[in-house]
């Protein structure tokens, strides 16, 4: 029986894909930064355990208690909606260090295990802003694109062990509540000056055409898990499958 390990799944695609996982017969190990009873079932495939991929010792102790794991989903992200000039570099900083550099913290634990027994994959949840960036999520995007130049040149380095790395593109999910957490941080970062020009773009994300729902996501991810092909980028939901083509 396969195991694997998800970061963020204490809603949206982390606790969508955790379920999938589940429901494949997998045992999966959740993460959180807070552990909450009741968003997973009781079943002794499932262990929910916390933590935070932006502190060294969370990270450690979390795979300690997992034990040896085959898939590893780098999910957890925060975004950032507003306009790049009225965004404080702190706030920049804090995206990078969960959406960026909290994924190559964890992958690099992960590796040596990997490496070992010559076998393993390592998904990276990115979005698809990496296929056509939007405007307003500047700093956000560019944590993303960060992963996918990571991933590809990881995947060169890993095939060498058997290791497998993957990229899983995310459209725009409107019901998740990584959408309303973006939300929360619009506030003072939309000036007067941008006032004219975000307008419009925000009525256009309150009547998307095309979405993205969260067991897109978990599907994709299951299939990018199990594919032994090469494929590198497997978007997900219907507006970032329609995306991909430019890329």
């Amino acid at each position: 029986m396969k195991t694997v390990l998800i970061t963020g799944c204490s809603s949206g695609y982390g606790l969508a894909t955790a379920l999938h996982f589940h429901a494949m017969g997998w045992q999966v190990v959740a993460t959180m930064r807070v552990p909450r009873a009741g968003l997973l079932p009781c079943s002794d495939r499932v262990r929910v355990l916390p933590l935070d991929v932006t502190r060294p010792e969370s990270i450690a102790a979390a795979l300690d208690a997992a034990g040896p794991i085959d898939a590893l989903v780098n999910n957890a992200g925060i975004g950032v909606v507003g306009a790049f000039e009225a965004t404080p570099m702190a706030h920049v900083r804090k995206v990078f260090e969960t959406n960026t550099f909290g994924v190559m913290a964890m992958t690099q634990a992960v590796i040596p295990q990997m490496r070992a027994r010559r076998s393993g994959v390592i998904v990276n949840v990115t979005s698809s802003v990496t296929l056509a960036p939007m405007p307003l999520a500047a700093a956000y995007t560019a944590s993303k694109q960060a992963i996918e130049g990571f991933t590809g040149s990881l995947a060169h380095e890993l095939a060498h062990f058997d290791v497998r790395a993957k990229l899983v593109e995310p459209g725009y999910a409107p019901t998740t509540r990584f959408a309303a957490n973006s939300g929360v941080r619009i506030e003072d970062l939309i000036p007067e000056t941008y006032a004219g020009f975000a307008a419009p773009i925000f009525e256009g994300y309150a009547r998307p055409g095309l979405v993205t729902q969260e067991a897109d996501v978990a599907e994709a991810v299951w299939r990018a898990a199990n594919d032994r092909s090469g494929r590198l980028r497997f978007p997900a939901g219907a507006d970032a499958v329609a995306l991909a083509p430019a890329a």
